[in-house]
């Protein structure tokens, strides 16, 4: 597993697990987005349209995240608390043979990502 390819980019959410609902119909505005800093073994970015930031713990193919930090208080509708959840319920990750960051439970894909920056 080639932890280093999580660095350095910006990640978008491009799929979540919920069922009967679309990304575009939860997050009409901005799309959740994670970018991992190494040297501070913190996540941030938005998860909807209020910007966090979080612990991770990272081994291999295992992956966890805390609890967010202080963030904006805006409501964004239910689309930012499936996001939050999923995030507090990740055990391991993997990257798909076309790039893609899927975060899972432990087995079942619940977020998927694309990267979006360098």
């Amino acid at each position: 597993m080639d932890t280093e390819r999580l660095f350095g980019s910006t990640w978008q959410l491009e799929h979540m697990a919920v069922p009967g609902s679309s990304i575009d119909a939860m997050f009409p505005d901005i799309k959740p987005e994670i970018t991992f800093d190494k040297a501070q073994k913190q996540v941030f970015g938005n998860s909807g349209c209020n910007g966090y930031q979080a612990p991770y713990d990272l081994s291999g193919q295992k992956i966890s995240f805390g609890e967010p930090g202080p963030s904006t208080l805006m409501y964004c509708g239910e689309g930012e608390n499936h996001f939050r959840k999923h995030m507090r319920s990740v055990s391991h990750w993997k990257l798909t043979s076309d790039g893609k960051l899927e975060l899972l439970n432990p087995d079942t894909m619940v977020l998927r990502f694309v990267k979006t920056a360098p």
